[in-house]
């Protein structure tokens, strides 16, 4: 993927309807079968708290690693989503930012709670992508790689507190009312999804986390609604952003791994309690070892995945080696 200019890379993606469920993408493995891609969230603020110096960071383990896509786990552009498509936001934050050739591959995002707070079709109209063919997002929508299956998930619309206490936010509600049947349609096409993948990974990617120890915690509204689905349904990962700082929990009452990627920018420092919760999580710390949740000059770290046939590494950027877990196998 390095090296790649960022038109012979979107010619690389293969857009597949299917009627009344999720759009799948489909990207292309590298000739050796094998996949890696970094994982950043939380991340669109003009270049400022620290979001160039990650830019930097990415640029370089982008092009160590020839990683083929990005995937944005939400909260694309601070602090109220785009006002429009010709919001300037959209290249200052992002075009004139991820500028590494390296760089120059799709960028897979889905919408964070900030997001909604703009013009949200904004962010999923095509003509984004005549300004940076790298830019693809939808609410909803999944990316077929043959060695994994990623499903991206809009939980934005499941948080009670945005409908029911918005404080001084105004909120974009355009596609998603009425409220309960969008939720049950995505509810549903996504199992449908779920039960019909022979992927040898199946990972979940939204923006609010399902498990967290961070400053947000965990959703209450994805752990009614949705974890259930993904526990059914054989889910290896969730990935999520909103907590801005890097978590893996695992659990003794679940198979999933949970990761939180929402160092892009303004990364939190306090973010570093280890404790056992009522469902036996185990919370890795990683702070010891790789100094990701207290951040020197508060830079942040970045996840890193690399899909080999039999095994998936996680990494974290740029020291190194985190877990490495077998397919079908618990860490």
């Amino acid at each position: 993927m390095a090296g790649l200019g960022v038109w012979l890379a979107f010619i690389g993606v293969c857009f597949l309807n299917v009627s009344a469920l999720l759009q799948r993408l489909e990207h292309p493995v590298k000739a050796d079968g094998s996949l890696s891609l970094v994982v950043i969230g939380d991340w669109g603020r003009k270049g400022t708290y620290n979001q160039s110096e990650v830019s930097a960071q990415m640029g370089r383990v982008g092009a160590k690693l020839n990683i083929d896509f990005v995937i944005s786990t939400g909260d694309n552009f601070y602090d109220d989503g785009l006002s429009g498509v010709d919001d300037p936001a959209f290249e200052l934050s992002f075009s004139k930012i991820y500028t590494a050739k390296s760089l120059q591959k799709q960028w897979y995002s889905v919408l964070g709670n900030h997001d909604y707070r703009g013009d949200v079709e904004a962010q999923l109209n095509t003509i984004l992508q005549k300004i940076d063919p790298r830019w693809i997002c939808q609410r909803s929508f999944i990316v077929d790689t043959e060695i994994a299956e990623f499903f991206f998930v809009d939980t934005t619309p499941f948080v009670d507190k945005y409908f029911l206490k918005p404080k001084d936010h105004t909120y974009d509600w355009t596609g998603v009312l009425p409220r309960d049947k969008y939720l049950s349609k995505l509810l549903k096409d996504l199992e449908i999804a779920l039960k019909d993948s022979t992927a040898k990974w199946k990972i979940v990617v939204g923006h609010h986390p399902v498990r967290s120890i961070g400053h947000h915690g965990d959703t209450q509204e994805l752990i009614r609604h949705l974890l259930p689905i993904l526990e059914a349904n054989d889910v290896d990962m969730y990935i999520n952003g909103h907590d801005h700082c890097l978590e893996h929990i695992s659990s003794t009452s679940s198979q999933i791994q949970f990761l939180t990627s929402g160092g892009g920018s303004k990364a939190w420092k306090g973010d570093h309690l280890i404790k056992m919760g009522k469902m036996g999580q185990r919370f890795t710390m990683m702070d010891k070892y790789l100094q990701v949740w207290r951040f020197k000059k508060s830079i942040p770290k970045l996840f890193i995945m690399i899909f080999l046939a039999k095994f998936c590494k996680l990494l974290i950027c740029p020291r190194g080696y985190v877990m490495c877990m077998p397919y079908n196998s618990l860490i």
